[in-house]
């Protein structure tokens, strides 16, 4: 595993899938951030790592673009402008869900090391991620 930090973009996988991105028309770019967390949430069994990092990286992106979300990574990440991403909202979270859940590989490698930074980035794409109340939710409260 090419891996040189704990960013949803540190490493070759998911840099990779940057560069992907950036070489496929704009009109596909959806579908293919769609497919890397589909794939995951559709991994019943065991749950490779670099099916895992492009999701990590897809969750990233979709976060970017919610309230509180980061900017995607510049160097690693796609270059290319990306559509709105925030319909997906609810499958990065479920992905994310499926990446913290046994059988993960991804999960089973950090946990052999020192895998706070990254849980902790994980939880703060969940964070970001989750449904915000509404005004009127707020009101009530």
């Amino acid at each position: 595993m090419g891996t040189w930090d704990v960013g949803p973009f540190d490493n070759d996988t998911a840099a990779d899938f940057g560069g992907d991105l950036d070489e496929v028309a704009a009109g596909e770019r959806e579908g293919i951030v769609r497919s890397a967390l589909t794939r995951v949430i559709d991994t019943a069994a065991y749950l490779e790592a670099p099916e895992s990092e492009v999701a990590v990286a897809a969750t990233a992106l979709v976060a970017a673009q919610c309230p509180g979300g980061e900017p995607a990574d510049r160097i690693y990440g796609p270059e290319e402008p990306l559509p709105d991403l925030t319909g997906l909202r609810d499958l990065a979270l479920q992905a994310l869900d499926r990446i913290m859940t046994e059988p993960s590989e991804l999960m089973d490698l950090w946990a052999e090391s020192d895998g706070g930074p990254w849980r902790a980035n994980i939880r703060r794409l969940q964070n970001v991620l989750l449904p915000q109340p509404s005004e009127e939710q707020l009101s009530l409260i």
